[in-house]
């Protein structure tokens, strides 16, 4: 849907035109030379009755998000990038895979949207790329192939989320918000606990020496609990970090993921590390004499 209500299609032909994909697909939505925060004040006159008031007005400026967008279909890319820029997001834009990587390894982004279909290089070559690059900035697959074996692909790769299309720009912008309240980009260092230890750059999980096989979400899962170990993680943060946005927070799904979890990595090992947190959530606790 467009954001009047409209669905956007695979390869829909949009009707807006105001602002055309530019023909040096490298430009940007961001200025050239940018202003940072620096104190300088603005004077804007008001007048009330005969008098002229004069207020001083801080002028606070940020920078915008920033986010490349790789995109063939350009009726479709037009239509999402004046979307995004009326949300003031700061949109790259490029046409093809080759394109996309070069950018997205040159420049900080703070989310890649990359289709699946591309030329010259696909989606889930450039993840793949990216991601054994070190660059870990958050990754939104477009895709037409809404079935299991292409989301396993592109997870396996390293994509944080998939849109199937068509889609709503509603769920576009919901997805793009849920993925950047996660924060900055997480390095992809070995995380551990006690004798458990995991691998972000290879998706693989070790207790005690013995490698532990996982789903993915058990691995997200497992991973979201690492990151902010011995800390208490709520069911709601859980959901919104783990899994898609459209989970209702009062199913069970995450206590039977913890269920999982813990039959594979606590079960037959010592210490246990997942704690349940009464009333509030989960764990995952190190010890102090092992930490």
């Amino acid at each position: 849907m467009d954001r009047s209500g409209k669905r956007i299609a695979a390869g829909g032909n949009c009707s807006q035109k105001s602002d055309g994909i530019p023909t040096d697909s490298r430009r940007s939505d961001l200025p050239v030379e940018r202003c940072h925060n620096s104190g300088d004040q603005g004077i804007r006159s008001v007048d009330a009755g005969s008098l002229s008031l004069l207020v001083t007005l801080k002028i606070e400026t940020r920078e915008p998000v920033r986010i490349l967008l790789v995109e063939d279909d350009l009726d479709l890319a037009q239509f999402i990038r004046n979307g995004l820029k009326e949300e003031h997001y700061a949109v790259d834009f490029a046409a093809d895979g080759e394109e996309g990587l070069e950018l997205a390894l040159g420049n900080p982004y703070d989310l890649l949207i990359l289709d699946i279909m591309l030329p010259k290089l696909d989606g889930l070559t450039l993840c793949r790329r990216v991601r054994a690059k070190g660059n870990v900035t958050p990754v939104l697959l477009l895709t037409a192939r809404n079935t299991v074996e292409a989301k396993v692909s592109g997870f396996d790769t390293g994509a944080d989320q998939f849109l199937p299309k068509p889609f709503a720009f509603a769920e576009l912008l919901a997805r793009i918000r849920a993925l950047l309240r996660r924060g900055g980009p997480q390095q992809l260092i070995h995380l551990k606990a006690a004798n458990l230890e995991l691998d972000p750059a290879s998706h693989r999980v070790w207790r005690a020496g013995q490698e532990i096989p996982l789903t993915n979400k058990e691995y997200a899962l497992l991973e979201f609990l690492l990151r902010n170990k011995n800390r208490v993680l709520t069911r709601t943060a859980i959901i919104e970090h783990v899994w898609d946005i459209s989970y209702d927070p009062m199913t069970n799904i995450v206590d039977a993921h913890i269920r999982a979890l813990r039959a594979k990595i606590d079960r037959r090992f010592s210490p246990s590390l997942i704690a349940t947190v009464r009333g509030a959530g989960y764990m995952l606790e190190e010890p102090e004499s092992v930490a």
